[in-house]
């Protein structure tokens, strides 16, 4: 699945979340969504940045565009922090809205919008960091928050509120394409065998996606090495076939 970080109407990649480390590519989003299609990608992940950073205050004109164009499913996360955004994202073409920190920060409030708006259409996007006993403890607020919680305990009680999609992310990964963590992504297939598991961070070539699919990840959420030409999307469909 291609991933394209939006920020301020610009395709960017930021290293672990960090606004202050964040590359600007000249590519406009709306052409790059198409040409991914074109290519034969089926979904796109699209992460509104500005929403993350400024909230209700953020402008969501270049998103709208992004989904009103896209010719494949969309998923679309950043800055859900109410229904209406959901609602609103849903309503202008998403297939799917990716909800972040409330997941970890107000789970009952998720639980009620998994009832609301229906499992196929919502993702939990849990951001963890490898402890030094192994366990994958969250993150929240675009990874500037630590917590104690646990992944497992969390998707324990979401297991039985119905969630579907899973889209979890290794921080100390992300944007360094160091390799996924294959283990992490195993681990969570074997215990919640029914979820549809996306895997994010990491993936720096051909060999890693195949990787990913070894552990029964259904996805593997694609952006920097798409944007840096370590494959294309026609490659990675063929390496994966």
């Amino acid at each position: 699945m291609p991933a394209i970080d939006l920020l301020d109407g610009r395709c960017v990649r930021l290293l672990h979340g960090d606004f202050n480390r964040c590359r600007v590519y000249d590519q406009d989003a709306v052409a790059l969504a198409a040409d991914y299609a074109r290519e034969g990608a089926e979904w796109l992940h699209v992460v509104d940045l500005a929403a993350s950073r400024d909230g209700t205050s953020a402008d969501l004109q270049p998103l709208l565009r992004v989904l009103g164009s896209s010719a494949q499913s969309v998923q679309t996360g950043g800055g859900v922090r109410v229904s209406a955004d959901i609602a609103t994202r849903l309503k202008h073409g998403a297939s799917r809205v990716v909800v972040g920190s409330l997941c970890v920060t107000e789970p009952e409030t998720f639980a009620t919008w998994l009832a609301e708006f229906g499992e196929e259409h919502l993702v939990a996007a849990l951001d963890v960091r490898i402890g030094e006993d192994g366990n994958p403890l969250l993150r929240t607020h675009g990874w500037t928050r630590s917590s104690d919680r646990s992944l497992w305990l969390l998707l324990d009680f979401y297991l039985d509120k119905g969630l579907k999609h899973l889209l979890c992310t290794d921080i100390g990964r992300d944007g360094a394409m160091t390799g996924p963590n294959f283990e992490l992504y195993r681990e969570i297939v074997n215990r919640y065998p029914g979820l549809k598991v996306q895997a994010s961070g990491g993936v720096s070539g051909l060999s890693d996606l195949q990787g990913l699919a070894k552990t029964g990840a259904a996805f593997a959420v694609t952006g920097k090495a798409l944007l840096e030409g370590c494959f294309t999307v026609t490659q990675a469909l063929e390496a994966l076939s």
